[in-house]
C-alpha cells in the first residue's frame, strides 16, 4: 500500500509542479523577454518484484526553459540595426528639413543678393541701389550664419545623446556583470535560474539597441560581452566602463573611450562603435552632418573668395581700386592636445582659391623632418616643401602657413570650410566703396581715319601686382607699313591671342603685329582691337577718371551667379548647394527605406523567436486541463490506496 501511496503522491507533486509552471507562463505571458518554461517529468527507479519490474512513480527532473540562442542573437542584431537606423533617421531628417525649406534655405537669399547686385549694376550712380546691395549682402550673411547655427545646435544635441547613451551602456554593463555573478552562484548540478537568465537576455536586448555587441558563453552560465572588433564590455563579474571626452583636436565634438580605474581616458576609434543608437549617431555625425556643414561652408567660402577676387578688380565711387567685399575666411585649425609641450609649432590656413576648395577636412602631421597634409576624404598626402617656409603653400585652395619649432608627431586638424558659414561677414559698410566700375578706360579718337574699334577692356589679378596699375594713359599707334602696334609699356610683356593661340612678346619689343580681333593683354589689362585701322591711328588705355556711372565690374560681379566657379570650375554656388541638399535628401530617404526593411526584419525575427520561446495562452490553457486531470487522477490513486489499507485493517 505504501508503494501505491508513494506512486500517487509522486504523481500529485509532479502535477502540482506542472500546474505551477503553467500558471507562471500564463501570468508572465506579457513580460518582455520571458521564455516559456515546462516541467520535464521522468519515471523513478523500478523495483524487481520477482515476476518483473514495477514502477515506483514519477519525478520532475527539470523545469526547462525554451530558448534558442541562434534566434535570440538574430533578433538582437536586427534590433540593433533598427535602433541605429531610427537614430540616424531622426537626426538627418532635421538637416533635410532645414536645408530643403524653400523659404528658410539658402537659395532664396543667394537669389536676392545677386538681384541686388544686378540692380546696383543697372543703377551704379544710385545711392539707394548701392545701399540695397549692402542690405541683401548682410541678409545673405545672416542666412549663412543662421543655417550654421542650427547645424551647430543639431551637432551639440548629438554630443549630448552620445554622452547619455554611454551612461546607459555603462548601467547595463554593471547590471550584466552583477547578474553574471548571481547566475554563476545559483547554477548547480546543471540547473540554472531560468528567470534570471531571461532577465539577463532582456538586458542584452536593450544593450544591443544602444550598441551592437557580441556575446560569448562562459563557465557556469556566465557571458562575455564585447563590441566592435573585440573590445570588452563585460567579462564575468567585471564591467568595463566607457566615458566621453572632448576630441583632442576639436572641442566641439565628443569622443568615446574607456575610463580606467585611475580616471584616465583612453579614446576608441568611432569605427568600433557600430549599431544601436550610438552607431547611428556617430554615422550621422561623421557622414551626413559633417558633409552638410562642410558643403555649406564651401559655398560660403567660395562666394566670399571669388566675389572678393572680382571686387578688388573694380573701382569704387571715390576712384580707388576695390577692396575685399567680404572678410577673409580663415580655416578652423585644431591643435592636438597631445602634442609635445616642447612644441611651438603653429599652423594657420586661409581660403584663397574658390575653384580648388574642397569640402574635406585635413590632417597636418610632423614626422620629425617634414610636415605632411593629408586630405581625409581620400587620403591624398601633400608635403609642405620647403620647411621652414618662405611663403605660404597653397593646397586645395587653402594657403598654409606653419611657424615655430615642431616636435615629432605634432598633429593639427584643419577644417577649411566647417566654420565658414558661421564666419562669413560683409567687410564693406560704406556704399561708395562698392567697386562697380572698371579701373581702366579705353578710347579710339574720332580723328582716327580707319574703322578699327577697341573694346572697353577688363583687368585681371595681375593688374594688382605692384607697378602694373596704370598711373597715366598708354597710347598705342598703328603703323600701316609694318601692320603693327607700338607704344606698349617697355617693362611689361605683351600677349596676343589669336584663335586660342597665345604669342608672348617680351618686354621692350618695339612693335607688335596687328591681327583683326586679336585679344591683347599686358600688365593684367585685357582688350581687343577689331576692324581696319588707318596709318597712325591711335588707341588709348588709361585710368578710369569718370567711373561714377560705369558698371562694367558690376556686370562681372553679377555674372558670378551663373559662372562655374566651385569644384574646379564645374559648379555654381546654387548647384553646389543643390547637390548638398540632394545628398542629404537622398540619405534621409535611403534611411527611411532601409528603416522599413529593418522593421520587417525585426518583426520576422521576433516571430521566429516567439515560436520557440513565446507563451501560447491556448496551449497553456490545455496544459492546465491536462495537469488538473493528472492531479485529480493521482489523488484518486492515493484515495484507492487509502481504501485498500482500510480494508486490510478491518479484516479479522
Amino acid at each position: 500500500m505504501s508503494s501505491l501511496l508513494s506512486i500517487g503522491k509522486s504523481g500529485l507533486l509532479a502535477a502540482q509542479v506542472g500546474l505551477s509552471t503553467t500558471g507562471n507562463n500564463i501570468t508572465n505571458a506579457g513580460v518582455a523577454g520571458y521564455s516559456r518554461q515546462a516541467a520535464i517529468q521522468s519515471d523513478t527507479a523500478t523495483q524487481d518484484q520477482g515476476f518483473g519490474f514495477v514502477g515506483s512513480g514519477t519525478e520532475v527532473s527539470a523545469v526547462r526553459r525554451y530558448y534558442d540562442n541562434f534566434l535570440a542573437v538574430q533578433l538582437r542584431n536586427a534590433e540593433s540595426s533598427q535602433a541605429s537606423l531610427d537614430s540616424y533617421t531622426k537626426q538627418i531628417s532635421q538637416v533635410d528639413n532645414l536645408l530643403a525649406d524653400p523659404t528658410a534655405g539658402l537659395s532664396p537669399a543667394l537669389q536676392d543678393f545677386f538681384n541686388g547686385v544686378q540692380d546696383a549694376t543697372s543703377n551704379p550712380a544710385s545711392a539707394a541701389s548701392r545701399q540695397a546691395m549692402l542690405s541683401t549682402a548682410n541678409s545673405l550673411v545672416s542666412r549663412f550664419q543662421g543655417l550654421s547655427a542650427r547645424m551647430t545646435e543639431i551637432a551639440s544635441g548629438v554630443n549630448g545623446q552620445i554622452s547619455s547613451t554611454v551612461n546607459e551602456i555603462n548601467s547595463y554593463a554593471r547590471e550584466l556583470a552583477s547578474l553574471n555573478n548571481t547566475i554563476a552562484g545559483l547554477t548547480t548540478d546543471g540547473k540554472a535560474p531560468n528567470d534570471l537568465l531571461d532577465h539577463r537576455d532582456q538586458m542584452l536586448t536593450e544593450l544591443n539597441k544602444l550598441v551592437k555587441t557580441t556575446v560569448i558563453p562562459g563557465d557556469n552560465n556566465t557571458l562575455t560581452v564585447e563590441f566592435g572588433t573585440g573590445q570588452p564590455l563585460v567579462v564575468g563579474n567585471t564591467a568595463f566602463q566607457l566615458a566621453t571626452s572632448t576630441s583632442p583636436t576639436d572641442a566641439s565634438r565628443v569622443t568615446v573611450g574607456y575610463q580606467t580605474a585611475s580616471g584616465a581616458f583612453s579614446a576608441l576609434p568611432d569605427s568600433v562603435l557600430t549599431g544601436g543608437q550610438i552607431g547611428g549617431l556617430l554615422e550621422f555625425r561623421n557622414g551626413a552632418m559633417d558633409r552638410a556643414q562642410n558643403s555649406l561652408g564651401q559655398v560660403a567660402a567660395g562666394l566670399a573668395v571669388s566675389f572678393n577676387a572680382q571686387h578688388v578688380l573694380g573701382q569704387d565711387q571715390n576712384g580707388a581700386l576695390g577692396t575685399a567685399f567680404f572678410n577673409p575666411i580663415n580655416a578652423y585649425v585644431g591643435v592636438n592636445s597631445r602634442n609635445s609641450p616642447a612644441s611651438t609649432a603653429n599652423v594657420s590656413a586661409v581660403v584663397t582659391d574658390a575653384g580648388k576648395l574642397t569640402a574635406s577636412d585635413y590632417s597636418v602631421d610632423f614626422d620629425g623632418t617634414n610636415f605632411n597634409v593629408t586630405r581625409l576624404s581620400d587620403g591624398q598626402v601633400t608635403q609642405i616643401n620647403p620647411f621652414p617656409q618662405t611663403v605660404p603653400q597653397t593646397i586645395d585652395g587653402v594657403d598654409y602657413t606653419i611657424t615655430g619649432t615642431p616636435a615629432d608627431k605634432d598633429n593639427f586638424l584643419v577644417r577649411p570650410t566647417y566654420n565658414a558659414a558661421h564666419d562669413i561677414s560683409v567687410a564693406i559698410t560704406d556704399r561708395t566703396k562698392i567697386a562697380l566700375a572698371a579701373p581702366i578706360a579705353t578710347a579710339a579718337p574720332n580723328a582716327n581715319a580707319g574703322n578699327a574699334k577697341i573694346s572697353a577692356g577688363t583687368v585681371d589679378k595681375n593688374y594688382l601686382t605692384p607697378g602694373n596699375a596704370l598711373a597715366a594713359p598708354v597710347t598705342l599707334s598703328y603703323d600701316k607699313a609694318s601692320n603693327s602696334l607700338s607704344g606698349f609699356p617697355p617693362t611689361q610683356d605683351v600677349t596676343v591671342t589669336v584663335n586660342g593661340v597665345a604669342t608672348v612678346y617680351p618686354a621692350g619689343t618695339p612693335t607688335v603685329p596687328y591681327t583683326d580681333g586679336a585679344a591683347i593683354s599686358f600688365g593684367g589689362i585685357n582688350f581687343n582691337i577689331s576692324g581696319t585701322p588707318a596709318d597712325l591711328d591711335t588707341f588709348t588705355i588709361g585710368p578710369n577718371i569718370s567711373g561714377v556711372g560705369d558698371s562694367r565690374n558690376g556686370a562681372l560681379l553679377a555674372g558670378l551667379q551663373t559662372k562655374n566657379i566651385l569644384d574646379n570650375g564645374n559648379a555654381t554656388y546654387q548647384t553646389t548647394y543643390a547637390q548638398m541638399v540632394n545628398f542629404v535628401g537622398n540619405k534621409a530617404r535611403e534611411a527611411q527605406i532601409t528603416g522599413s526593411a529593418a522593421d520587417a526584419a525585426v518583426d520576422q525575427a521576433t516571430k521566429q523567436k516567439e515560436s520557440v520561446s513565446g507563451v501560447n495562452l491556448d496551449e497553456e490553457a490545455a496544459n492546465l486541463l491536462r495537469y488538473q486531470q493528472a492531479y485529480q487522477a493521482s489523488g484518486k490513486v492515493m484515495q484507492v490506496a487509502s481504501t485498500l489499507f482500510d480494508v486490510l485493517l478491518n479484516i479479522r
